[in-house]
Parts: C-alpha cells; structure tokens; sequence
C-alpha cells in the first residue's frame, strides 16, 4: 500500500506565497513503537510538520537554488527540501526512517517536486559516496544529549568549503550544546533573531543558525 497506509491527512500551507497540500499520518501517538524505541530511540517525530520546518522553508522559499546542491538532514516529511527543489536547488531529502522516505516521495510528488532525490542516511555511518553540498539542512532534530555532536559531525562531513548551512530549532535545551560544537568543529555559527512562521501569532519562535566554515 505504500504510504497511503497511513491514511494521511492533508494540511494546506503557504510558504512565501508557495502553496502547498502536505499528506500526513493522523496521529502520531499511534504510530509509537515501544520496542523501536528502547532498541534504537527511534520516535515517529517524522509523521508532523513542525514550525522549524515551516519556517526553514520560509528562508530557502525565499532565494533562487539554480546550480546549487542541498542536502536535507533528519528530513520527516521534508517541507523544505521539496521547497528548495520548487526553488531550483538539485535537492536530497535524507532521514534515518524508510517511513519518513515514504512520506517525501508521496508528498514531493504531489507538489511539484518530482526530481526529489531521497536518501535513507545513519549520521552514525555515513557512506563514503555521499560527497559535499552547497547547502544543508535540518530542522527539529535537537533532542538528545548526543544529537548537537552527532550533527555538527554530519555539518563538517558534507559541507562544501563554500557551503552554508542552515539548522532551525524551536530553542530546545539541547540547542545549548550546538554553538559549542560547531566552533569545536571550526565551523563558524551565526544565529538570527527568533521569529514565528510568517502570519502566525502562536507557537514557538524558531532560531536558525547560519553555520559556515572558519576563514583559513
């Protein structure tokens, strides 16, 4: 059955005058596997398009990607990467979930973005084929103790000397620990003032940090 399994739910959404219908699971609660979770930590945060993702989209929403690569981290459902390739970027959406996969391809095919390339990535074992980008990308995925090193590891492993970097997150605890590591990694980290998905008036207010690498 593929991802219509999951009986997903439409949700309409405007990026910068982009719209967009994103499929989604329900509910997410039931999609929690114990077993999966004590195994492996794995949590279904995928199945949600989160207000960093709305927000991130935003940002890449509003330049041109003609000619440059881009790479998305953790990718869920993957709302900015799908805007990103809408916007010219030859754009990866990867995550560590085959169902998060699933969802991409349903969804990037139903919104323009059929040239979509996915890709099912562990940061703890990255291929050695995986080669640099232009950009990369993440949103929400600070929520353990590890996931600021794990990331920053991923950061300076595919991103193009020139590159830059764009990581959005709802100031999670653990967003502490990623400044730290990035100067750690000699990446240099800017973050832009909190700001809410364009017309909201709730909900948390996003950071994004801007990561390139130290002038030599």
């Amino acid at each position: 059955m593929g991802y219509e399994r999951f009986s997903p739910i439409a949700r309409r959404l405007d990026i910068r005058g982009m719209p967009l219908t994103v499929w989604q699971p329900p509910d997410i609660d039931a999609l929690i596997d114990v077993a999966a979770f004590e195994r492996d930590e794995r949590i279904p945060y995928w199945a949600n398009v989160w207000e960093s993702a709305i927000v991130l989209a935003e940002e890449l929403a509003a330049g041109d990607g003609t000619g440059l690569t881009l790479l998305e981290l953790g990718c869920g459902i993957a709302l900015p990467a799908i805007v990103a390739a809408r916007r010219g970027f030859a754009a990866t959406a990867s995550d560590y979930e085959e169902d998060a996969l699933e969802a991409v391809r349903y969804n990037a095919d139903r919104n323009g973005a059929p040239g979509l390339a996915v890709r099912l990535l562990d940061w703890r074992s990255l291929p050695a084929d995986l080669g640099t980008f232009d950009r990369v990308i993440a949103a929400d995925v600070l929520y353990e103790r590890h996931h600021a090193t794990a990331l920053v590891g991923v950061l300076a492993r595919t991103l193009a000397p020139a590159g830059v970097g764009l990581v959005a997150d709802p100031g999670r605890a653990r967003a502490a620990e990623f400044e730290p590591a990035c100067q750690a990694a000699g990446l240099a980290v800017e973050r832009r003032p909190a700001r809410r998905p364009l017309g909201a008036t709730g909900g948390p207010a996003i950071d994004v940090y801007v990561i390139r690498w130290e002038p030599v």
